[in-house]
């Protein structure tokens, strides 16, 4: 399956959510914009790429489907158009259960005379002050628009002909959403307002044609160039990011029909097709949403149950962390499980005097980061700090600057990636001098050191004081330091040398067993499988018997169920409340298993080209809990939806109450606590 229509799959699940009846109604206008910001970052991304390959004449297909460029490029507008006729259904579905809730965005028709000449006052006073009308004609260059930002766009006729006009709608100075001060909980939007009172912007001239405008351009910046010993990268990557704002259009979307001499002056302007151009009857920006959902705030049935981190009962936060993991190995499950106990261990560390250096990736980070603060702390107690920040994280490489500065003027060594791959592990190592000599406490991680996230999405973290890992974790930062990347590993599995290899050895190694007529397995969770080597591996698996399970979240290009080729493939994809985004390698049957925690999606760009750790979970009731983690899963049939031979992704058969393995682990972590959990009466019910 091609990866670009396999995205669009998953993000119609997340539209999905928006439209399911048993997800709260305040909660599906979070998905409805998520919808919407996923498909942003796709255009801006994934369309915008191969925009670039397309022109620039070279013939480059997909390794799978062997499509061009340009055939994925016509064949993602068709399947998002077909998107946009679905959301709005599901938004106009939405919005219609709202109403009873006293919630309403309305039409300018729609209000009496009263209204709308208050409004028009209102529009006069606290608007029109704040506004930039300009036009378009000869002398005056088409302006440059924003990404994402929505304009206002009008076709003038005076006696001298007809000229252009643009209205920026953006303004932090009002409100979004405009309350009909005699209807409470009834809003118009600002630039729907601003488009219809339009014509006062332009007194001399008749109103002909007007619409809503809101580009989309392209975000796909090449590092890989900038490399030069004489240039300092994170100077160059600034001027990189500022040129980002500056890239080609590569999808406008408009709110009203316009003439075909409008859309040809637009296509002009922005130097785009005709079939990049869209037309949307609901909101160009759906992120007012989160404004409503403000205002239905105390109606507690239209949200989700609360539902807050619990600690971990395999740690006593009230005892040193440093000196319960030399004991055991901790596993921190998120958002179930509180981050508390990691920060606390890093907290630890800054402070503890045994604690000679620390050494951390960084590639996402909290605003206001309390592992940036500790690492700070620890610089400024005079241990040695060295992290490796990745300043090539999409979208946060201004904040990773930012974040870099800070480390640096504390006096922390700041590296920032190699010249030919990202990185992008999770791996803490903290060095101990102890009488025995040096001792390592090794964190690995499947997401990011961010105290936000790790309250929405799900993800693993092993905490170990086994010193085998902990050598090879100082191995991966030593080559790190000299811009090179480990090229032999016996513990860990770290791309891009020691990881895609060795798990196509364990592969082989189960395909082994199945010709031998032996019991085989293999169990992956993770966000995406594009990785064709091992797809072509997972193909083979399945033809020699192994038995295979896989949740993979996002991309899948793998088809499963496939008769005498992939029928022994099982692939579920769950899409709920929270982000899934760990990820877990499973080989072999339960009495010769390994299992693996890793930041590694098997996607080429993760498995050859950037620097990723999975870690082996060594505690056999750690990883019977991860075990059990994952057969959970598996059985999910409230969120989990299964991959058909054909493509499509379909509910799961099921008798009796469904299960939502979410909820469960989230049951679970309170039962632990001997807790209720709050509001389970209003979840679905668990096997």
């Amino acid at each position: 399956m091609n990866r670009e229509l396999s995205w669009l799959k998953f993000n119609e699940r997340v539209l999905n959510e928006a439209g399911n009846e048993r997800v709260p109604l305040a909660e599906r206008l979070t998905f409805l914009s998520i919808y919407q910001t996923n498909l942003d970052e796709f255009f801006r991304v994934r369309v915008g790429t191969l925009m670039r390959q397309d022109k620039s004449g070279k013939v480059i297909r997909d390794n799978k489907t062997n499509m061009t460029s340009r055939e994925q490029i016509d064949a993602i507008l068709e399947n998002a158009r077909n998107l946009d006729i679905k959301k709005q259904s599901i938004y106009d579905q939405v919005m219609g259960e709202l109403e009873p809730h006293g919630i309403r965005i309305i039409n300018f028709n729609r209000l009496s005379n009263s209204e709308k000449s208050g409004l028009k006052k209102y529009f006069v006073s606290q608007i029109q002050p704040y506004l930039s009308p300009m036009l378009i004609m000869k002398g005056h260059q088409f302006p440059f628009l924003n990404n994402g930002d929505i304009y206002a766009f009008v076709v003038l006729k005076s006696k001298s002909g007809k000229v252009e006009g643009i209205v920026p709608t953006a303004n932090k100075v009002f409100s979004r959403l405009i309350e009909v001060p005699t209807r409470p909980g009834t809003f118009i939007l600002t630039e729907e307002m601003i488009l219809h009172f339009v014509t006062l912007l332009y007194p001399d001239f008749t109103v002909e044609e007007k619409s809503l405008l809101r580009v989309t351009r392209n975000a796909d910046i090449d590092a890989s160039d900038i490399y030069d010993e004489d240039m300092d990268f994170r100077d160059a990557m600034e001027n990189l990011v500022k040129e980002r704002k500056f890239l080609d259009t590569v999808r406008l979307e408009i709110s009203r029909r316009l003439s075909d001499d409008a859309i040809d002056s637009l296509k002009k302007n922005l130097d785009i097709k005709k079939k990049q151009i869209f037309l949307s009857l609901v909101p160009l920006d759906l992120s007012f949403v989160f404004g409503i959902q403000k205002y239905l705030e105390g109606n507690e049935g239209l949200f989700y149950p609360k539902r807050t981190p619990r600690m971990s009962r395999s740690l006593d936060i009230k005892k040193s962390l440093l000196d319960q993991v030399e004991k055991k190995d901790v596993l921190l499950s998120y958002p179930f499980e509180s981050m508390r106990p990691f920060l606390r261990l890093l907290q630890e560390a800054a402070d503890d005097p045994t604690v000679t250096s620390i050494r951390m990736t960084l590639y996402r980070l909290a605003d206001r980061s309390k592992v940036v603060e500790s690492l700070v702390e620890a610089a400024e107690n005079g241990k040695e700090v060295t992290v490796m920040v990745e300043l090539r994280a999409r979208f946060d490489e201004a904040h990773n600057i930012e974040m870099s500065h800070v480390l640096e003027d504390a006096g922390c060594h700041v590296i920032y990636g190699l010249e030919k791959y990202k990185v992008h592990s999770k791996l803490c190592l903290i060095t101990r001098k102890k009488e025995k000599g040096i001792e390592y406490i090794t964190q690995v991680g499947t997401g990011n050191y961010n105290e936000k996230t790790a309250k929405l999405y799900t993800d693993l973290c092993l905490i170990t004081a086994n010193q085998a890992i902990g050598h090879e974790a100082s191995q991966v930062f030593d080559a790190l330091l000299k811009g090179e990347t480990i090229k032999k590993t016996e513990t860990l599995l770290v791309s891009p040398n020691c990881l895609q290899n060795k798990v196509l050895e364990k592969m082989d190694a189960e395909i082994a067993h199945a010709k031998a007529g032996e019991p085989a397995y293999l169990g992956f969770k993770m966000n995406s499988l594009t990785d064709k080597d091992i797809i072509d591996k997972l193909i083979e698996a399945s033809e020699a018997g192994v038995k295979i399970e896989m949740i993979i979240r996002g991309i899948c290009c793998l088809v499963p169920g496939i008769p005498g080729k992939t029928d022994n493939i099982t692939v579920i994809s769950i899409v709920g409340r929270f982000l899934e985004h760990s990820r877990i390698y499973r080989f072999g049957t339960k009495d010769r298993e390994e299992v693996y925690i890793s930041s590694a999606d098997f996607m080429t760009r993760n498995t050859l080209k950037r620097v990723e750790v999975a870690a082996p979970i060594l505690d056999p009731s750690i990883r019977d809990r991860i075990d059990d983690m994952f057969d959970t899963m598996m059985r999910d049939d409230e969120k989990g939806k299964i991959l058909r031979n054909d493509g499509t992704y379909a509910d799961r058969n099921t008798d009796g109450p469904l299960l939502n393995s979410q909820e469960l682990f989230y049951a679970e972590a309170y039962s632990r606590e001997e807790k209720p959990l709050p509001g389970a009466g209003q979840a679905p019910a668990a096997k």
